[in-house]
C-alpha cells in the first residue's frame, strides 16, 4: 500500500471516530440536559434517539447516493451535515429544537458510515483488507474515548453545551483534510465509469504511486461485467444476504446502544457525578476500542464468520453480567470495559462481513442499508429501556431484556454465506 492509500485509511478511522464522538456528544450532555430542563427518563430516551433517526435516514439515502455519485462528494456533503448540526444542538432551547438538530446531525453521520466502509475496503490491497476495515471500526469507541476525556473536562464547568462547540470543531477541520487527502475510489471509477473516467483512474493511481492503465473493463450490454452492474442488493443473488446481514446488524444494535445511550445516567443514578459517569463510559470505549483491535487481528488470521458469532454471544454474556450493578465505581467501569470489548468487537465483525459479502459496485449501498436499518435498533433500544426503567424493572431485569439482540444476531450470522477462500467479491 502507497503512503496516499495508508492515509485515506487512516482518515477513515479518524472519521468514524468524529462519528463516536458525535453520536456520543448526547450521551455526555444527556445529566446536563435533564436536570436543566427538567425531562423524565421516558422523554430523555427519546431525545437520545433522535440522531438515530437521522442516521437510519442518512445510511439509506446516503449509502445509495455514494454510490451512485462516489465516495468523495458524499463524504465531504455529509460532514457539512454534521457540522451544522453539532453547532445548531447547542444553540437549542428545548426538546423539540435539540431533537430536530440532533436528527440533522445523524443524516451526515449516516451517510458518512456507509461511505467510509467502502472507502476503508477500496483503498485497501487485497491482504490487508479485512484487517484495515476493521481498524476504520476501531475509530468509533476511540472517538468516544478521546472525545469522552475531553467531555469530562468540559462537564466540570456545569454546562453541557461546550461538548456541542468541540464537536463541531474538529468536524469542520476534517472537511479540506478529506478533500485533500482523498481522492475518489478507483473502483467506483472503474464500475461507474463517468465522463473522463480513465484519465481520473489515473489521475488517482498516479498520486497513490501506482502505474497508470490504458483502458477500463469494458460494460457494454451483454458483457460479464454489464451483467454484474445490473445486480443490486435485491437482487435473486444478494435478497438473502442483504436481509440477513442487515437483520444481525438490527439485532446487535439494539444491546450496543442500550450500554452506550444509558450508562452514563444509570451511573449518575447510582450517586456518582456526571463527570465521573462520562468516565465509565470511557472505560467501556477503552474496551471497545481494545476489543476493536483484538477482532480485527483475529479475523486478519481465522475464519470472520466464526469470530463475528463467538463474540456476539460473549457480548449478551456481559451485558447480563453488567445488569447485576456494582456500588464502587472502579468494578463498575472495569465491568463496562468488558462490555465494550465485546459488543464493539461484534460491531467491527459486522463491518468486515458488509466488505466482504457485497461486490464493490454495491457496497455503500450494501452497508448503508445494512446500517440504515439496523439503526432501527439503535433508536428503539434507549426508549425501550427507558420506558423500562420508568415502569419500575430493575437494571437487572433491562439488561437482561436488552441483551437478547446480541444471541440473535449471532444466529442470522449463522445463515450468512460468506465468500469462500480464495473468492472475492472486490
Amino acid at each position: 500500500m502507497s503512503l496516499l492509500q495508508i492515509i485515506a485509511v487512516a482518515l477513515t478511522v479518524g472519521l468514524n471516530a468524529l462519528d463516536g464522538f458525535d453520536v456520543m456528544s448526547i450521551s455526555f450532555a444527556s445529566p446536563g440536559i435533564a436536570k436543566e430542563w427538567g425531562i423524565e427518563r421516558g422523554a430523555l430516551g427519546i431525545v437520545l434517539s433522535m440522531e438515530l433517526i437521522g442516521m437510519a435516514v442518512g445510511s439509506l439515502v446516503l449509502g445509495s447516493l455514494a454510490d451512485r455519485i462516489g465516495r468523495r462528494p458524499t463524504v465531504l456533503g455529509c460532514l457539512v451535515f454534521m457540522a451544522v448540526g453539532m453547532y445548531m444542538a447547542s444553540m437549542a432551547t428545548g426538546v423539540v429544537n435539540l431533537s430536530l438538530w440532533r436528527v440533522f446531525t445523524g443524516l451526515g453521520i449516516g451517510g458518512v458510515l456507509a461511505a467510509i466502509n467502502a472507502v476503508a475496503a477500496e483503498f485497501s490491497n487485497s491482504k490487508n483488507r479485512n484487517l484495515n476495515v476493521s481498524l476504520m471500526s476501531m475509530g468509533y469507541p476511540l472517538g468516544a474515548v478521546i472525545g469522552g476525556i475531553i467531555a469530562s473536562q468540559l462537564l466540570k464547568g456545569g454546562d453541557w453545551r461546550p461538548v456541542f462547540h468541540f464537536g463541531a470543531v474538529v468536524t469542520a477541520c476534517f472537511i479540506p483534510l478529506v478533500y485533500f487527502f482523498v481522492p475518489e475510489s478507483v473502483a467506483w471509477l472503474t464500475n461507474k465509469q463517468p465522463s473522463n473516467a480513465l484519465a481520473k483512474v489515473n489521475i488517482a493511481l498516479k498520486r497513490m504511486g501506482h502505474a497508470a492503465v490504458n483502458a477500463l473493463p469494458s460494460l457494454e450490454v451483454g458483457s460479464a461485467n454489464a451483467t454484474l452492474q445490473a445486480g443490486n442488493i435485491f437482487s435473486p443473488f444478494m435478497i438473502r444476504t442483504t436481509l440477513l446481514v442487515a437483520a444481525s446488524y438490527f439485532l446487535h444494535i439494539t444491546t450496543f446502544y442500550y450500554i452506550i445511550k444509558w450508562v452514563p445516567k444509570i451511573v449518575v443514578d447510582m450517586g456518582f457525578a456526571p463527570s465521573a459517569a462520562a468516565g465509565v463510559l470511557v472505560w467501556a470505549n477503552v474496551g471497545g476500542a481494545l476489543g476493536g483491535a483484538v477482532v480485527g487481528f483475529v479475523s486478519h488470521k481465522l475464519n470472520l464468520k466464526a469470530v463475528t458469532m463467538f463474540v456476539l454471544v460473549c457480548s449478551t454474556v456481559m451485558v447480563n453480567v453488567f445488569g447485576r450493578g456494582y456500588s464502587d465505581l472502579a468494578t463498575l467501569s472495569l465491568v463496562c470495559a468488558c462490555a465494550g470489548f465485546f459488543t464493539n468487537g461484534a460491531i467491527n465483525g459486522l463491518y468486515a462481513t458488509f466488505a466482504q459479502v457485497f461486490p464493490s459496485h454495491m457496497r455503500a449501498s450494501g452497508t448503508g442499508f445494512g446500517i440504515g436499518i439496523g439503526r432501527g435498533g439503535s433508536v428503539i433500544a434507549p426508549i425501550i429501556a427507558g420506558y423500562l426503567f420508568q415502569a419500575g424493572n430493575s437494571l437487572t431485569t433491562v439488561s437482561m431484556y436488552l441483551s437478547v439482540g446480541s444471541v440473535l444476531a449471532a444466529i442470522a450470522v449463522y445463515f450468512v454465506v460468506y465468500p469462500k477462500k480464495g473468492e472475492t467479491n472486490y
